[in-house]
């Protein structure tokens, strides 16, 4: 019987193949990028640089502020003069995603600095290769491009739309949950997200709760299965969604990550 023998570069491949590729990590919820109620019309084009920007225009908009549409760590503040992008910030929302915001008059942010929804990083302009005032606005993933959403819905490629900001607006980045224990007891509520965080008290079950954020810990299986989000109910308070009715199955869109 005849042998038969395999490269070593055709065993990897194969074994490659075999391992599951991992799951894409979450996006932000991000939001328009402008403060509460405000109303933006935004393009986008096929030929605009990168394809997947916006630029948002409205009536007098030189020197109008620009807040960031997803918490994150601004890990870039840069003035390219006349060219490009100009005066941009960068922020970094961790998993992969970046946002940009360019042709700036003006920065309120430095390098480093953490930010969230609603606060201010720079002010519309019209620096670096712009014809007159306008921010350019980018979603990245690992450096990519991609096509921009707003509260998870995709912006419109290609043309022209108006978008109304709830950016900070009081309320709209809280979550509400309603406390179920499967045995009626209490629930315990810790000082981090998992169950090696010390308790600080404990919410009664059937209680009404407002959820400020929400992170990932302790894996823990409770009255809606397993589950290892957790929801900060306030300072140094979190409770596991395990035991939380919400609505939805998951993260909740809208309500910022911790």
């Amino acid at each position: 019987m005849r042998k038969r023998w395999f490269s070593l570069a055709a065993v990897a491949a194969v074994l490659v193949a075999l391992v599951p590729a991992a799951p894409a990590m979450a996006a932000p919820t991000f939001k328009v990028p402008f403060p509460c109620n405000q109303s933006w019309s935004g393009q986008t084009r096929s030929d605009h640089s990168p394809a997947y920007a916006i630029d948002f225009n409205r009536t007098d908009d030189l020197g109008d502020p620009v807040v960031a549409s997803a918490p994150g760590t601004v890990d870039r503040v840069t003035d390219l003069g006349g060219t490009s992008y100009g005066k941009y910030v960068r922020i970094d929302h961790g998993n992969g995603y970046t946002t940009y915001y360019a042709h700036l008059s003006s920065f309120n942010v430095s390098v480093g600095q953490t930010v969230g929804y609603g606060r201010v990083i720079g002010y519309v302009g019209s620096t670096g290769g712009s014809t007159g005032p306008h921010l350019h606005y980018e979603q990245r993933l690992n450096g990519n491009d991609i096509q921009a959403r707003f509260n998870g819905a995709l912006a419109l490629y290609w043309g022209t739309k108006t978008y109304t900001s709830d950016n900070g607006c009081s309320g709209a980045n809280t979550g509400a949950g309603t406390v179920n224990t499967t045995s009626g007891v209490a629930l315990t509520v810790r000082s981090g997200p998992g169950t090696g965080y010390s308790a600080v008290g404990t919410v009664a079950d059937g209680a009404s709760v407002t959820i400020y954020c929400q992170t990932s810990g302790t894996s823990v299986t409770g009255t809606y299965g397993t589950s290892s989000i957790w929801d900060r109910i306030g300072t140094g308070r979190f409770i596991s969604d395990a035991y939380v009715y919400t609505g939805y199955d998951g993260y909740i869109p809208g309500v910022p990550r911790c």
